[in-house]
């Protein structure tokens, strides 16, 4: 049984202008053990997508669609239950969450609340011993739960941040940006980490990133976001070497070559920038900024079509003779 799965998931939120759709018409399954990668530049609905999961949006956030967490619709509960599903069943490592410990309280004391306001049959002490259980874990001494977050590197920091998340034991784990500000080292070795838990507990993971890259090295699957759709969804390796969408050949180009000295010379880069959510044009979004737009392109916006037995693409070229 899928995990985390969402079903034609629309967000919209209400603005002077009128209405901004930031996520348009999602699906996806997530099952235990399984890596899925978000990808897409910023706007794209990334973590708005993230923020349905635990019913994070605002107030003036409309949403349709089915979000499931292991079964149960996140989207009809009462409040009682978001409470008490957010961080035991689904818990968020939040983008930019450096910042987002209490600099004046110790760690032990950060990662005991969770555990002690969802477990009502955890004394403190069972709490600080598996608190300490949480950092080795995530690779950290357990002498650190006495430490306060100024006493720590970035990488450490973000360790804490992950295991803060695991701290209720979850069945899914959403991870928005985890590595933003680390050094290329510190991020493979957060990366890797976050694979293991995955792999090694049998959660469900979910990893944001600018980085199509990354993605395609860490997980199973991957989608790519363009103006609040997925424009392809496949195979992370074989979605970044053959991508099938003309914006996800523009990501994976975006990145040299190793070894090939012309690619780190090579033109990139898109013209333009993404649309506003608010002033979608006719047809394709993607269309103004394409290399291969046709007239036809403005007609109606394309939905993900099969591209090969496992890679869809929402292009009207697909299943076309188009240049890769």
């Amino acid at each position: 049984m899928a995990l985390l799965e969402m079903r034609d998931v629309h967000v919209t939120y209400r603005s002077q202008e009128g209405p901004i759709p930031a996520v348009r018409g999602v699906n996806l399954t997530l099952d235990p053990g399984q890596i899925l990668g978000v990808a897409g530049e910023s706007g794209c609905g990334k973590s708005t997508l993230a923020s349905t999961v635990l019913r994070l949006f605002p107030a003036d956030a409309t949403v349709t669609g089915e979000v499931l967490v292991d079964g149960d619709n996140v989207l009809t509960m009462k409040w009682g239950q978001v409470r008490a599903a957010r961080w035991a069943k689904a818990s968020i490592v939040f983008q930019g969450a450096l910042h987002s410990l209490n600099p004046i309280q110790r760690i032990d004391k950060q990662l005991m609340e969770p555990i002690l306001l969802h477990e009502k049959d955890v004394n403190e002490n069972a709490a600080r011993k598996r608190v300490v259980e949480l950092l080795e874990q995530v690779g950290l001494p357990g002498r650190l739960a006495d430490a306060y977050p100024h006493q720590m590197s970035g990488g450490q920091k973000q360790r804490v941040m992950i295991a803060l998340a695991l701290a209720c034991r979850p069945q899914v784990l959403i991870a928005d940006e985890p590595t933003t500000a680390l050094d290329v080292m510190v991020q493979a070795q957060v990366l890797d980490l976050l694979s293991s838990i995955a792999r090694d507990h049998g959660l469900a993971l979910m990893i944001i990133s600018h980085d199509l890259s990354v993605l395609a090295t860490t997980c199973d699957e991957v989608l790519v976001m363009y103006a609040g759709k997925v424009v392809e969804a496949g195979p992370a390796a074989e979605v970044f070497e053959h991508p099938k969408h003309p914006y996800t050949r523009a990501l994976s180009g975006a990145f040299p070559t190793i070894g090939d000295m012309t690619s780190r010379f090579a033109p990139s880069g898109l013209p333009g920038d993404p649309p506003l959510p608010g002033e979608l044009v006719s047809g394709c979004p993607f269309r103004p900024r394409c290399p291969e737009a046709e007239d036809r392109c403005a007609e109606a916006e394309p939905d993900l079509r099969p591209a090969t037995d496992e890679q869809f693409a929402a292009c009207i070229h697909i299943g076309e003779a188009v240049s890769t």
